[in-house]
């Protein structure tokens, strides 16, 4: 049974991925690439959490996906074998002027394929 705190997580990561899904409809010139990739980043972190509060694991706070996955990885190794990509990078580049970067249509695909690989893969351990 998954913790009412860890489906609380699923539904947040739920939401980023339907509004990744609002966007990937529009035209390829009409996709705001940079809410795609930042989005998906958030799906992926959620999840990652979703599974360490499902099993207990205090993470604190942070957008590093690498470290949440060696958290999980420190409860079950597979983790280890799960693919991340770059999704790290687009949880602040792309919120701030500072790092000004707009990924192109191709690569807010490519960071959607990995959030819902992410999604899966947890959901399944928590199954």
């Amino acid at each position: 049974m998954i913790s009412p705190d860890a489906k609380n997580w699923i539904a947040k990561a739920e939401e980023d991925l339907r509004l990744i899904a609002h966007e990937l409809v529009l035209p390829d010139e009409e996709i705001v690439t940079s809410g795609v990739c930042f989005h998906a980043q958030q799906a992926a972190e959620k999840y990652l959490k979703a599974f360490l509060s499902a099993r207990g694991v205090d993470f604190g706070k942070g957008h590093v996906l690498e470290l949440l996955q060696e958290q999980c990885a420190q409860v079950d190794a597979e983790f280890r074998t799960l693919d991340v990509g770059n999704l790290t990078d687009y949880a602040v580049q792309l919120r701030y002027p500072d790092y000004y970067y707009t990924p192109g249509v191709e690569e807010a695909r490519q960071a959607n394929v990995l959030a819902v690989a992410i999604k899966n893969f947890v959901l399944e351990k928590l199954a």
